[in-house]
């Protein structure tokens, strides 16, 4: 089968692989019927996830059709379709007992699926624990809904889950790309007074005023002085870091009021700083770390009963045997056309936007 393939630091290669057989009774292998570039499979490219593990096959956005399961399976069956986590749990240890399913103890536990164990970017993917990695997909709900569930979507909501928003909050995303949605599709479930996207990409600014117009936007420049400006005790309740950028850390903390919560999501390239003597008297609260993607069949019933929809994210698709252009064109969003064959979703009206690819199989 066709794979793509971490070959090492700064080389993704497509190569042949065998089928991907059963491992353990408790293994279900899936035939991929649709995947996803993330942001998080080209910091494995670069370098920055050290526990990835050369020779493996990258991805861990997918969905598909069960083909076989181990014997100790019993949530799901051959012919089912499923979305596939991105968290690999036991649902046993301590960690998983308490909803913290990225920090499962088992040695694959937390990101292992595209990182240290093979991924989704590719015609089938071997998944441990499948009673816990596996959702079964509501027939009403196509593999477009249904393919950020796993990942983008269960971050989050998990991130929004955790900021603890309240009904009289203004809340604060910052960064307008694929996660910076998900979080504010999330949000809005909650009903906070308002949101605002903080954003410096004029064309995700744009795709952020087209499809929730009643968010409020800004960007980085003039930040601190508009959610002054929009907030009732000097700066945002709650807030989601969504962009990892160089200066974003920063701004987070600057942007809310004392005693507010600082939800980080980002991936940062670099070492981030904490200036104490500055922040004396915020008396902050900052959540960090992966996503607990625990909530994946929540997030399909509410996809069923159309609460969010991840669909206008999806801007250009590709079939596999395509994907190094695919790559190519994520890495490159912003000065990429839409030509060669890509197809636009027809959700939204930017030609130079670039949110998320489909893969399709060859």
């Amino acid at each position: 089968m066709l794979a793509y393939t971490y070959i090492e630091k700064g080389k993704f290669a497509l190569i042949e692989k065998p089928v991907p057989e059963l491992q353990d009774p408790r293994d279900a292998i899936v035939r991929v019927t649709l995947g996803s570039i993330c942001t998080s499979d080209l910091h494995i490219k670069h370098g920055s996830v050290p526990r990835a593990v050369p020779g493996i096959t990258v991805g861990h956005e997918m969905v598909g059709i069960v083909e076989k399961t181990g014997t100790a399976v019993h949530n799901v069956k051959a012919g089912d379709r499923v979305t596939v986590n991105v968290e690999t749990f036991c649902g046993d240890c301590f960690f998983c007992r308490h909803g913290f399913v990225n920090n499962c103890t088992d040695p694959n536990g937390g990101w292992a699926l595209g990182c240290r164990i093979d991924g989704g970017q590719a015609e089938y993917v071997r998944v441990p624990y499948a009673d816990q990695g596996l959702n079964r997909i509501p027939d009403n709900v196509s593999d477009e809904q249904a393919l950020f569930v796993g990942d983008i979507l269960a971050t989050g909501f998990w991130a929004s889950r955790i900021s603890e928003i309240k009904p009289e909050d203004t809340v604060l995303i910052l960064g307008a790309g694929p996660t910076g949605i998900c979080s504010l599709l999330c949000c809005r479930l909650k009903r906070p007074r308002r949101i605002i996207v903080c954003e410096k990409s004029p064309e995700r600014l744009r795709f952020v005023r087209e499809h929730y117009p009643e968010v409020l936007t800004c960007q980085p420049e003039n930040c601190k002085e508009f959610v002054l400006e929009h907030s009732e005790h000097g700066g945002a309740d709650a807030m989601i870091e969504a962009a990892g950028s160089e200066d974003s850390f920063r701004l987070a903390w600057e942007c809310v009021r004392p005693n507010a919560i600082v939800t980080i999501v980002a991936l940062y390239d670099q070492a981030q700083e904490l200036p104490l003597p500055e922040m004396y008297g915020k008396n902050l609260t900052f959540k960090t770390g992966g996503v607990d993607g625990c909530d994946c069949e929540e997030i399909l019933r509410l996809i069923s009963e159309g609460k969010i929809d991840t669909t206008p994210l999806i801007t250009h698709r590709f079939p596999l045997n395509r994907i190094e252009e695919a790559y190519q064109v994520f890495e490159n969003r912003g000065t990429a056309s839409r030509s060669s064959g890509k197809q636009e979703n027809q959700g939204t009206t930017d030609n130079s936007l670039v949110m998320k690819i489909a893969i399709e199989p060859a």
